[in-house]
C-alpha cells in the first residue's frame, strides 16, 4: 500500500468507515435523550451528558467485535491520523464545559455542535462525502434547534440524525464488500 488513496480505502474497508462509532454514538444520544427528557435540573442533565460521552470507545471497540471490524487496523499507517481526529474533539469539549457553568440551558447545543463538526475530517479519511455533510449540517441543525426548543428536542434531533447516519453508512459498506 504505497498510494495514499489505497490506505484511505484500507481505513475505509477494515473499518467499515467508522459505523462501530457511529453506533456507539446512538447508544449514547439515546442516554442524553433520557436525561433530558427527566424531571432533573438543567445542571444535572448537563453532568450527566458529559458522563454518558465518557464509554464511547468502550462501546465502539464492543460494537466492532459484534460486528468483527477491525478496530485498531494497526497495518494501516493512517490509523495514528483517524485517533487524532477524535481527540481533538477532547479541547473543543473544554468549550462545552465553560457554558455548562456560564450557561448552561445552551450546554447541550455546544456540545452537539462539537460532535458534529469534529465528522469532517473523517469525509477525507474514509472517502465518504456524508461525513462532510454532516459536519455541516449538524452544528447548523444544532443551532437552530438549540435556540428555538427546549435541550429534549435537541438531543432526540441528534438521535434521529446518528440513526440516518448508520442507515447510510451501512449501505455504503454494503454497496463495497
Amino acid at each position: 500500500m504505497n498510494n495514499l488513496d489505497e490506505l484511505r480505502d484500507d481505513c475505509a474497508l477494515k473499518q467499515k468507515r467508522g459505523i462501530h462509532f457511529i453506533i456507539a454514538s446512538v447508544m449514547i444520544w439515546a442516554g442524553i435523550t433520557a436525561v433530558h427528557l427527566s424531571p432533573m435540573n438543567i445542571m444535572a442533565k448537563n453532568l450527566f451528558t458529559f458522563c454518558l460521552s465518557a464509554p464511547l470507545m468502550p462501546i465502539a471497540f464492543a460494537v466492532s467485535k459484534m460486528m468483527k471490524i477491525d478496530f485498531q487496523n494497526k497495518s494501516n499507517p493512517l490509523t495514528p491520523l483517524g485517533i487524532l481526529f477524535s481527540v481533538n474533539q477532547i479541547v473543543y469539549l473544554l468549550i462545552a464545559m465553560w457554558v455548562y457553568n456560564a450557561l448552561p440551558e445552551k450546554m447541550l447545543m455546544v456540545y452537539a455542535m462539537i460532535f458534529g463538526a469534529h465528522l469532517m475530517p473523517y469525509s477525507w479519511l474514509y472517502r465518504f462525502p456524508s461525513y462532510m455533510v454532516l459536519s455541516v449540517l449538524v452544528p447548523i441543525l444544532a443551532l437552530m434547534l438549540g435556540l428555538s426548543f427546549p435541550p429534549y428536542v435537541l438531543a432526540a434531533g441528534m438521535l434521529v440524525v446518528e440513526v440516518s447516519f448508520v442507515l447510510l453508512l451501512a449501505v455504503e459498506n454494503k454497496s463495497s464488500e
